[in-house]
């Protein structure tokens, strides 16, 4: 307490007693009853409303008393308390500032008022981690460990993600003793459990994820799509696929990266029919270039059908490379040399990129052209690294006899031929022009 409070409450308690002095000195008060105190072979003689009221004044003197000389014990933890809390803020500041040793200092000495230590500790072991001392980090760690548990769990769970050990994440923050987890804590749980491999764990806290609003409402979309996508990944067999696919929300199958994870892995568990019947309906609803070549490569069957959707398709979106790459492809695995041939190059001119420049090679190296093929996996590299890629350079060229020419009926619709003679056209420092 104060000490002008203090000084109230005894003013009032002086005029408290004044008023019980007349009181009972002008009212007969021995039929209240009578209180005899025997004390050293002496006996004292008093009512009991005197008695009473005595008491009461000698506690509140006791309390004033304790209160004069606890006051200056009072001040200095309050002045303890107030030097705390400018450490601390003084500490955020460097922290800002990028003063990371210098905000470390101040944090642990603010962490001496024990009202704050926990967010300064917390302070303290980010400080130590920005300026990378790991030994630091931790022993700050083992400090806050003991001042608040919740707290302790949450950065180490975003320290052991940072080096790749969601297992031990997961098992911090499932200890008792942070239980219930805040929002952050259900956010660095559900990306421990996506990175260990139990999306469809992760997928299952997306509910309260939400309703923490811990994360803004685009990114939790963003997150659930991919948790939908990881957890049919994951499936087992064909009965866990099936299930999984029926707890996906509606509004996400027809999403690329969900239903071209459905499609992978049933075609992975020999469950070709549905995988290429959701591929086709979702290209028939939203065309995706992803999707669109993602089902020209996958080893499924039915061939003739995907062949037949890739021309009907192309009736609509010519002008899409990948579409060509899968006719390509197709035309490989039937076999339509000539066919593939020509789809593939098309889809080089479209610039389907290192894929495309692969899959021909794959087409040179079946029809028993492996110099070729060599050639077009160089392109193919060439392109991964930024570079350009170079005209094919075929055998009889490479002799100095003239290279064959191959006919756009000879391999399809097109113009682009599949093999170039590179001393035809040169630019201006000798490299070959692609046509």
């Amino acid at each position: 307490m104060k000490p002008l409070q203090s000084v109230v409450v005894l003013l009032l308690a002086v005029a408290i007693g004044v008023f019980a002095a007349h009181w009972l000195g002008a009212a007969d008060l021995n039929r209240f009853g009578e209180v005899i105190l025997r004390y050293g072979g002496y006996d004292y003689h008093s009512n009991l409303p005197k008695v009473a009221l005595l008491a009461v004044i000698a506690l509140l003197v006791l309390w004033l008393l304790w209160s004069l000389i606890a006051a200056p014990f009072r001040a200095w933890g309050r002045y303890r308390r107030k030097q705390g809390r400018v450490r601390l803020i003084d500490g955020l500041q460097a922290y800002e500032h990028g003063q990371w040793q210098r905000a470390e200092k101040l944090f642990d000495g603010a962490a001496a008022d024990k009202e704050v230590a926990a967010v300064a500790l917390a302070h303290a072991v980010r400080s130590a981690q920005a300026r990378a001392d790991a030994a630091a980090s931790d022993a700050l760690l083992q400090r806050l460990a003991t001042d608040d548990a919740t707290l302790h769990a949450l950065l180490r769970a975003e320290q052991l993600l940072e080096r790749e050990l969601p297992v031990d994440a997961i098992n911090t923050l499932d200890a008792a003793a942070v239980q219930p987890l805040p929002p952050r804590g259900l956010w660095l749980r559900t990306e421990a459990l996506a990175r260990a491999g139990r999306a469809h764990e992760a997928y299952g806290q997306l509910g309260p994820l939400r309703q923490s609003k811990v994360l803004p409402a685009e990114v939790a979309s963003e997150l659930e799509a991919r948790l939908a996508a990881q957890a049919l990944l994951e499936a087992a067999d064909v009965n866990a696929l099936a299930a999984q696919w029926e707890t996906t929300p509606k509004a996400l199958r027809p999403t690329a990266d969900v239903v071209g994870a459905y499609a992978t892995r049933a075609v992975a568990l020999s469950w070709d029919e549905p995988a290429l019947l959701a591929l086709e309906q979702a290209l028939d609803n939203r065309w995706d270039d992803t999707l669109v070549e993602l089902y020209g490569r996958l080893p499924a069957e039915r061939l003739a059908t995907r062949a037949a959707n890739l021309q009907r398709w192309r009736s609509t979106h010519d002008a899409s490379a990948a579409l060509r790459l899968a006719q390509g492809r197709i035309a490989l695995a039937q076999e339509q040399w000539d066919a593939a041939d020509g789809f593939l190059h098309e889809a080089i001119a479209a610039g389907a990129g290192a894929p495309a420049w692969e899959a021909l090679g794959l087409a040179f190296l079946q029809r028993g052209e492996p110099a070729l093929a060599a050639q077009c996996l160089a392109n193919a590299l060439r392109l991964q690294r930024g570079e350009d890629s170079l005209a094919l350079v075929h055998a009889a060229a490479a002799a100095g006899e003239p290279a064959p020419r191959a006919t756009v009926e000879e391999h399809g619709t097109g113009d682009v031929p599949p093999v170039y003679n590179a001393n035809e056209d040169r630019d201006a420092f000798g490299n070959p022009r692609l046509p």
